[in-house]
């Protein structure tokens, strides 16, 4: 089974663009900070690729930005392709199926003081 849920920031503003064929497909990273820390250091930052594609593509690229938190679930896949100096390169990276609004301290603080969440997804 391929199933992968993961919680992070996006590093930087989703990238939407169309294919050849007008499908909507959206781009983004998200950093996702490590459970654990090695003894006396600090806790390491995974950088995690993410696409997703049609509607629910168009709805990370309107609602996300820069630093807000994500939850993401889906399937990891991997692509290969040649680039233009011919060199193989390989991608891996999480194909959304669903995502939600994911809180932090701050914005469940701030949920708790207000009657509804501020999306309504």
């Amino acid at each position: 089974m391929n199933l992968c849920v993961i919680s992070g920031r996006m590093a930087a503003d989703p990238e939407i663009r169309q294919t050849q064929s007008g499908v909507s497909v959206t781009s983004f990273r998200l950093a996702v900070d490590r459970d654990y820390a090695a003894k006396g250091k600090e806790r390491e930052t995974d950088w995690i690729d993410c696409v997703a594609w049609r509607e629910r593509g168009e709805a990370i690229a309107k609602y996300f930005t820069k630093g807000k938190p994500i939850t993401v679930i889906g399937s990891i896949e991997t692509r290969t392709w040649e680039d233009k100096q011919g060199q193989k390169r390989k991608a891996v990276e999480v194909v959304v199926d669903r995502f939600e609004f994911a809180m932090t301290d701050k914005t469940q603080a701030q949920a708790s003081d207000q009657t509804a969440l501020p999306f309504d997804f």
